[in-house]
């Protein structure tokens, strides 16, 4: 539900909820949500040339800095474009991470053209792993 009255007041249609984060930040803590766009839209891998690799999964980067990845095929991602407003917010923090070591953290992004959502990790390992 937050999501959604987040993604109402970002397009003008409520008043701005208290947990969101200034728009083009990346939200620090759980259930802060912050505003911003579509930066770029790929495959998990590229060949040696730039080229995307076919069913390697989906990334996408957002202009306030967040990444999401998935070794799947991730329909809502491909569904976005460059540009696409947003609202990305932080929904898990990794824990027991060794120092300087802070992959792991989930986000929920709604892409605002499509209203379609996706969550995913912003590493393809978690803390810790490989």
């Amino acid at each position: 539900m937050r999501i959604i009255t987040t993604a109402l007041a970002m397009i003008g249609m409520v008043a701005a909820p208290a947990f969101a984060a200034p728009k083009g930040v990346r939200p620090g803590r759980i259930g802060l949500c912050t505003a911003t766009t579509v930066a770029f839209v790929g495959t998990r891998l590229e060949d040696g040339a730039g080229h995307p690799v076919p069913d390697s999964g989906a990334s996408v980067r957002l202009a306030n800095g967040v990444y999401g990845v998935s070794y799947d095929h991730v329909p809502a991602v491909q569904h976005a474009r460059r540009g696409d407003r947003a609202l990305t917010c932080l929904v898990r923090l990794p824990s027991h991470c060794p120092p300087g070591d802070d992959r792991g953290r989930w986000y929920t992004t709604t892409d605002l053209r499509t209203m379609e959502s996706w969550t995913l990790p912003d590493a393809e390992h978690m803390c810790g792993g490989a």
